[in-house]
């Protein structure tokens, strides 16, 4: 969960990582953990979508057309859908106090527009209406949100990091939306009583005294903010040869994965966790590692079959 986590941070296009378990294995703790790692990230001031002022292509209509950038520093944002949102609160919508007062059709940003350059996290997603995670999906593959209401067409950057959780006893999601998200990980109570025993000490020790316990692990936290981002800036220069790309192919048709979304989203992963790692080339390991992360929920599965999420185990049987 942790390594999928950070993976999707340091890479935003592999699509986004669902978490599922069951309840009590601090699947919301560990999200809202991972944006307090983050460092803080420069931004152009008064701007609503927060954009990069070293990334033009990626500005929004008011950044393209102001004379004067100033900049500012922001926390990264962590924005929470929760499951009664409409699809106005999602994607934006008109004012309609401008649209009635001065007869102008002025767009209102929605969370999409909050998240951008964040994460955007949803907390039982397999409840959330099917059409709103559509739209989510879509805005997140394509790194920007296209709005049309009333007469009014809009876009704007929503280059987020969506993470969502849900617990399979309450439901799935259907195939079609399970194979939109990049990574997959399951997670289950510990099973070991010393490490059972070390998370209700912990737990302890942060509800006696939560400053303290902050300070204790502050220096180890900020330590991983960085190295997170010094992986994301050496994503671009990570290479992956023929090879990668062959073995990321034949693990997909062994394992039965239905269309290319996984081969591509394993080669993707596997330079991921090379940047992760300092190394300047995917290999072999990482494209096991990767297969791990980005093929559980995509496997070909029969009625009434339970997932299987060793996908190791999976190729070994196969061959």
């Amino acid at each position: 969960m942790k390594t999928a986590l950070i993976l999707s941070v340091i890479n935003p296009s592999l699509g986004g990582v669902l978490i599922r378990g069951e309840k009590g294995t601090a699947k919301s703790t560990a999200v809202r953990a991972l944006a307090a790692l983050l460092p803080e990230q420069e931004v152009i001031d008064g701007c609503r979508f927060g954009c990069d002022p070293h990334q033009r292509d990626y500005w929004c209509d008011d950044c393209k057309s102001a004379s004067d950038i100033k900049l500012k520093q922001r926390c990264r944002p962590l924005i929470e859908l929760p499951i009664g949102a409409t699809e106005d609160r999602l994607l934006g919508s008109i004012n309609l106090e401008e649209a009635i007062i001065k007869g102008e059709s002025k767009f209102e940003p929605g969370l999409l527009a909050e998240a951008n350059r964040g994460l955007l996290y949803v907390d039982e997603v397999n409840l959330l209406d099917d059409h709103l995670v559509d739209s989510l999906l879509d805005a997140a593959a394509m790194g920007r949100n296209f709005v049309e209401r009333e007469g009014v067409s809009v876009s704007h950057p929503a280059r987020f990091t969506l993470i969502g959780t849900m617990n399979p006893e309450e439901g799935e999601l259907r195939p079609q939306l399970l194979d939109r998200f990049g990574l997959c990980v399951e997670v289950k109570g510990l099973e070991d009583p010393t490490l059972r025993e070390e998370v209700v000490r912990r737990r302890l020790d942060f509800e006696n005294d939560r400053a303290a316990f902050g300070r204790k692990y502050a220096a180890s936290e900020k330590e991983l903010g960085q190295k997170i981002d010094m992986a994301a800036l050496r994503l671009s220069s990570v290479k992956a040869g023929d090879q990668v790309v062959t073995q990321a192919v034949d693990i997909c048709l062994t394992l039965g994965v239905d269309g290319h979304r996984g081969d591509l989203t394993v080669v993707k992963t596997a330079l991921t966790l090379a940047a992760w790692k300092g190394l300047t080339e995917a290999g072999e390991e990482e494209v096991m590692e990767a297969a791990e992360l980005a093929l559980p929920h995509r496997m070909r599965r029969k009625p009434f079959q339970e997932v299987d999420f060793d996908v190791r185990g999976r190729l070994n049987v196969a061959s």
